[in-house]
């Protein structure tokens, strides 16, 4: 039953695939857990490389952007790659969509109390992330948003799906014609 389930999460698993999956069957604890994701590691897609320039093209109104250093992260513990500008109480976000680099960026505030992050579900240090997009109308915008972790790096690593971040991208890129 757990080997099924985790078969229906990937799409046209070949035999290969399947010989990896099929062991999680045999994981009951967290040293087995560790073990076991180790073996998966290099299988793993990494995150596609992220310039300066990317980042600039991405974000070209940001002016004195502090990127983080793209030589500490692992590619392939990235499902995207996001950051806090403290200086602006500003977030920025780089995901991949279609296997095209999307760039989001808004205004983060931090909520007060702990709360329920909506890309990756886990309960923890979360904040308001709301951006601007133009309207249909000519000069108008709109503010869109919702709760998500304050450190991208743990939600990237509590990230189950994609669905979810596909979604809450989706919904913030969206014009509405009210």
């Amino acid at each position: 039953m757990a080997s099924d389930k985790v078969s229906n999460l990937f799409f046209d698993i070949n035999a290969e695939q399947k010989r990896l999956v099929e062991p999680i069957i045999e994981v009951v604890d967290s040293v087995k857990a560790e073990e076991y994701l180790v073996k998966l590691k290099p299988y793993v897609i990494p995150f596609k490389q992220v310039t300066e320039q990317t980042v600039k093209k991405l974000f070209p109104k940001a002016k004195k952007l502090r990127l983080p250093s793209l030589d500490e992260i692992d590619p392939k513990e990235l499902t995207y790659l996001g950051w806090n500008d403290k200086g602006t109480n500003k977030k920025y976000i780089i995901a991949l969509c279609q296997n095209h680099f999307i760039g989001l960026h808004g205004t983060f505030t931090l909520a007060s109390k702990k709360g329920f992050c909506t890309l990756c579900n886990s309960h923890g240090e979360v904040g308001l992330f709301m951006s601007e997009t133009k309207g249909v109308a000519q000069g108008t915008f709109i503010r869109r948003g919702n709760y998500i972790c304050q450190d991208s790096q743990k939600c990237n690593e509590n990230l189950i799906s994609l669905e979810k971040l596909e979604n809450f991208i989706e919904v913030l890129k969206a014009k509405s014609n009210l």
